[in-house]
């Protein structure tokens, strides 16, 4: 049920010229993340540029009421859904324009809105991108969103997360002004202010606008799949890639959530992004070539694969994208691989912001990816210990009609990804029916809701929470899931609420992401 509007709070939130949306149906819908609800809200706004959203903050906090910034809706550790009731949400979802590209300066700034999907489409016929260039979920994650939440993937093998990306942010914080972080063309000068904003869930500020460097896409590109008989295999193998730098994406499954893409993927589902890889080969023989072999290969393959690895490399002419490569080769047969065919990166990389499928399992099973960033030295042991806590919980878990399967991905210059995620039968929400290809959707099982399943996937994804605290794992997306503040000192804690108390003194901008309680 949601929090009953009090228009004469909401008239100068109004004033701003900002929509105010209060209609039941809308705040239920925007109370959902990926993984549950939140506490209900009173009302959303969405503004039409910084200045809207600058003074509609104002006016919200003005009335002490509690504001949490929103991008695309792909979040699932709690970055919007409040912990207590009648907060107002802010939905960027209009301050989506590509404010200035500069060729001479090599720099791009958008609003925090820009989903990376259209940031990409701009910027692609100047030959231009962001050296991080996206996630997955690119099709609806905004640029905001993902500095919000330090996000990966595309470029992240070498460039690192969204938050190395950025040169300077405008910042609205919670008393309505805007905080401008720095120069436009590079990062740091002096103290790094805008640091301080990024990876914050939120907590400090709502971004408005985002500066980030460009350079040059990438004109030749390697591809190469490899399948391997153990985890300390394929982890030994993305250690060894990430630390050669050869590699623009290096990721792989584990045999759970290979089995799980053979079950949701085809071919025939992939018939658009195989349309659009042959489109990019430089000639029309290339071209019928390549798409043969990704017709004759389609995903048999997996079905012999225990753990499988894909490695993505670029360069300036194709000598280079191909010596990576076979760097990357050789590596992974020092690590007791054997290579298959390449068809994972190539069609994932011809259609980068592909529709978000992947948020139900192959029958409408629920998703919840619980992820760590560990050092190398410490990757296997946790990955171990991740499998000794399902089989410790197997039996509840076959009951209920769970399973889970595992992502593994390199982060440049960082350590190893591992990204166990729990799937089990459950009612989906309104999140899932928008962000999914709405085709794809309506042919999904529509499950029951399953409370009882619900609980232990819940207790599963704290058990696992608790167990990267425990190895020491960092985290994107911090949200209201991960315990950041107990891996700080007490140093670093004082140091942050000192932060917090600056910017936010009343503890209304998205009281209780990074722990920071109002």
């Amino acid at each position: 049920m949601a929090v009953l509007a009090d228009h004469s709070v909401l008239d100068d939130i109004a004033r701003s010229g900002a929509e105010v949306i209060t209609d039941a149906e809308s705040l239920e819908f925007f109370a959902h993340d990926i993984m549950g609800r939140g506490a209900d809200l009173r009302a959303v706004v969405r503004p039409d540029d910084k200045d809207q959203l600058a003074a509609a903050v104002a006016a919200a906090t003005g009335q002490g009421l509690a504001v949490i910034p929103r991008g695309g809706g792909v979040s699932y550790t709690g970055g919007y859904t409040p912990s207590q009731p009648g907060a107002v949400l802010f939905d960027l979802g209009a301050m989506d324009r590509v404010l200035d590209i500069n060729e001479t300066d090599r720099t791009v700034t958008v609003e925090a809105g820009c989903s990376w999907a259209k940031l990409h489409e701009t910027l692609a016929p100047l030959g231009l991108r962001t050296p991080y260039w996206g996630t997955l979920s690119g099709l609806k994650a905004t640029v905001g969103g993902s500095m919000s939440q330090n996000a990966i993937f595309w470029g992240s093998g070498r460039y690192g997360t969204a938050a190395q990306n950025c040169h300077a942010l405008e910042v609205v914080l919670a008393d309505g002004s805007i905080l401008k972080t720095g120069p436009q063309f590079t990062r740091p000068y002096g103290p790094d202010l805008s640091g301080i904003f990024l990876a914050d869930t939120g907590a400090l500020g709502i971004k408005a606008t985002i500066t980030m460097p460009l350079i040059p896409e990438a004109k030749a590109h390697g591809y190469a799949s490899f399948i391997f008989e153990t985890h300390q295999d394929v982890l030994g193998a993305v250690a060894e890639i990430e630390r050669a730098g050869i590699a623009t994406e290096c990721f792989g499954f584990d045999p759970g959530l290979n089995a799980i893409r053979m079950k949701r993927d085809s071919l025939s589902s992939d018939a658009k992004a195989l349309g659009t890889m042959m489109k990019k080969q430089d000639s029309v023989w290339k071209a019928l070539k390549e798409g043969a072999k990704v017709v004759a290969a389609g995903r048999d393959f997996l079905d012999e694969a225990k753990f499988s690895l894909h490695v993505l490399t670029e360069g300036r002419i194709q000598a280079a994208a191909d010596a990576d490569l076979e760097a990357a080769r050789t590596i992974a047969m020092a690590h007791g691989a054997s290579e298959t065919d390449n068809t994972i990166p190539k069609i994932i990389r011809a259609n980068p912001f592909g529709p978000l499928n992947g948020m139900l399992g192959p029958e409408g099973q629920r998703w919840a990816p619980i992820h760590g960033l560990l050092p190398h030295s410490k990757v296997a042991g946790c990955y171990e210990a991740i499998e000794a806590l399902f089989a410790q919980h197997r039996e509840e878990m076959d009951q209920h009609g769970m399973f889970t399967g595992t992502l593994i991905t390199a982060v440049g210059g960082a350590g190893t990804i591992i990204e166990p995620c729990i799937y089990w039968p459950d009612e989906s929400y309104g999140v899932h029916a928008q962000s999914m290809d709405a085709a794809h959707y309506a042919k999904l099982p529509k499950p029951d809701a399953n409370p009882a399943a619900r609980a232990v996937a819940h207790r599963l994804k704290q058990a696992l929470v608790d167990l990267f605290h425990q190895w020491g794992a960092v985290h994107y997306q911090i949200g209201r899931t991960y315990r950041y503040r107990e891996s700080l000192t007490p140093e670093a804690d004082s140091l942050l609420q000192s932060i917090k108390q600056t910017v936010d003194p009343h503890g209304l901008m998205n009281p209780g992401a990074l722990g920071l309680e109002r």
